[in-house]
């Protein structure tokens, strides 16, 4: 154990926390389709810097896809995810060219600042007409992109552009879940490029694929289609609290 602490350069007490954060983080992702590595963010900055949190959940996004891509390729409508991750591709070096750039202190202050008004802009429902469009949906990707680089949180601003969208849920749903797939293929290379996807974050993130993967399957299994309309609210009021009691002690502290 000692060993493997050593490799993950952290205490038993963190790694500890760590497990317990991505387990929910993976019952969120189960029920809900989204918010796993917002969740993991809100709650690990009080850890680690955002920096170093990015290329974990990367590690936890590419497992919890694999787990619920089934049958997504069929039912996604393609053309949408294709332009969705062509924008991300584009925006994900403009936000990890600013997180690495600033200081911890400014890091925690933006990643934390996005998930509060992502979560609070899907919980008010607010639907964007112009997201509807050829341009909308590019910068969409391009926006998903940048909060990627920025907080690992780009599954939101997707979130947000489904919202907008009047195909069926269950067809927006596959598309979320497949651009998070096929998004994290993408994102790999600029984490590399970056110097951000290393050999400690790399082991960070494998350790940690286990417990995300019993998150995900405990999310599934209490899943429960007639309370369907209330797990979006419940998980965005979750991720706001989490991410409001993080910016308080960080910037306060």
């Amino acid at each position: 154990m000692d060993g493997l602490l050593a490799t993950l350069d952290l205490t038993g007490q963190e790694f500890l926390i760590l497990t317990v954060i991505v387990i929910v983080a993976g019952i969120v992702r189960g029920f809900s389709g989204f918010a796993l590595s917002a969740v993991v963010m809100a709650s690990a900055v009080i850890i680690l810097p955002p920096v170093q949190i990015i290329p974990i959940c990367w590690w936890l996004e590419m497992t919890a896809s694999v787990l619920m891509a089934k049958g997504g390729w069929q039912e996604a409508d393609r053309g949408i995810v294709m332009g969705l991750v062509i924008g991300s591709t584009i925006g994900v070096p403009f936000g990890l060219l600013l997180t690495t750039s600033v200081s911890v202190e400014a890091s925690q202050l933006i990643a934390l600042t996005v998930i509060i008004a992502l979560a609070l802009t899907q919980l008010a429902k607010i639907r964007l007409a112009f997201l509807a469009t050829k341009p909308g949906l590019y910068g969409s990707g391009f926006a998903a992109g940048v909060v990627t680089g920025l907080a690992s949180v780009g599954g939101m601003v997707i979130a947000i552009y489904v919202l907008s969208q009047d195909a069926p849920a269950a067809k927006m749903r596959a598309a979320l879940v497949l651009f998070l797939f096929v998004s994290s293929l993408t994102s790999l290379i600029m984490l590399l490029w970056f110097g951000v996807m290393n050999s400690t974050a790399a082991a960070r993130g494998l350790s940690l694929a286990l417990p995300t993967t019993l998150g995900v399957f405990l999310g599934q299994r209490l899943f429960t289609p007639r309370f369907a309309p209330y797990y979006r609210p419940a998980c965005l009021s979750l991720l706001c609290a989490l991410a409001g009691a993080a910016l308080v002690r960080t910037q306060f502290a």
